[in-house]
């Protein structure tokens, strides 16, 4: 079924069977209405008020930007997820839904309006051989991501762990927001994926939700870095540190020290940098902060 376009905050999407069949309507809402690139939103699916003696919609699977989507069932009635948005496309994104009704089984795939960001651009000056690596670092620089991103797919087998939208690692001021362009030494390299927190050396990094610690690991361009797997498919990670507090394996509580700043890795300065990923999807971290329960 070709995507159906959301006008606004309700969608109503038509669902078909396996053989075309046309099945019940169900309400869809994203909230907030016009997401940004690069965040997370809520997707809400339910039952059309107007399906008057249409079996209940009992479980809703999910999948966008190459993720599974995680419904979970709502007092309220019908089912939530959270929604991954690349920083990078168009002004919507496509969403395929399976919603089953007893051994009914139907779907239905719509297309998200979404709003693309204008990201500013920064200028840095770093030593020659961390804007340009060799090729031994260029290859530790590769091993290391697929590192990362195995723990951005393992999380979604993780039952979701956090409660309650997320809070700041950090007190201090941002001194980077995600999404800007990265210039090193005159050229443009890389897009800033996470958010910057000022700090001194040795400043606390506390958890900004429940999570396991899935990684610590020195990383080249990340410095000592620390990744927390929050389950549900959501990962954020902690870069630059001087330290870390926890070790993998250990569950940690939202509030909770798991490191300190530092100037590790390619950095100009101490800081936190802070990233989030809904499973190999990068998004803003304070996406999460800013996100409605």
């Amino acid at each position: 079924m070709r995507g159906l376009p959301a006008t606004g905050a309700l969608l109503l999407a038509l669902a078909r069977t396996a053989t075309g069949q046309a099945g019940p309507a169900v309400a869809i809402t994203v909230t907030p209405e016009l997401p940004r690139r690069g965040t997370v939103a809520w997707l809400r699916v339910a039952d059309d008020s107007g399906n008057l003696g249409a079996a209940r919609l009992e479980n809703v699977e999910g999948e966008a930007a190459g993720e599974p989507l995680h419904f979970e069932s709502r007092r309220t009635g019908g089912f939530r997820a959270l929604l991954p948005i690349p920083v990078e496309g168009g002004d919507s994104l496509a969403v395929g839904l399976v919603l089953r009704r007893g051994v009914r089984e139907d779907s239905t795939s719509v297309l998200v309006a979404v709003a693309r960001d204008d990201y500013p651009r920064e200028r840095l000056m770093v030593a020659p051989r961390m804007a340009r690596p060799d090729s031994a670092a260029r290859v530790r620089i590769a091993t290391e991501l697929g590192q990362a991103r195995a723990i951005s797919r393992r999380s979604h087998e993780t039952p979701r762990l956090w409660v309650g939208p997320f809070r700041l690692p950090r007190p201090s001021r941002i001194t980077s927001r995600y999404g800007s362009a990265r210039e090193f030494n005159g050229e443009v390299t890389s897009r800033h994926l996470g958010t910057d927190f000022a700090g001194r050396v040795g400043a606390a990094v506390t958890a900004p939700a429940r999570g396991v610690v899935a990684l610590v690991a020195d990383f080249y361009l990340a410095g000592h870095a620390l990744y927390l797997d929050h389950g549900g498919g959501l990962v954020t990670g902690y870069f630059h540190l001087s330290r870390t507090a926890v070790a993998v394996g250990d569950t940690v509580a939202p509030g909770q020290t798991i490191g300190a700043v530092g100037r590790s890795g390619r950095v100009t300065g101490p800081h936190l940098h802070w990233i989030a990923r809904y499973g190999t999807v990068s998004v803003d971290p304070m996406s999460l902060v800013e996100l409605g329960w």
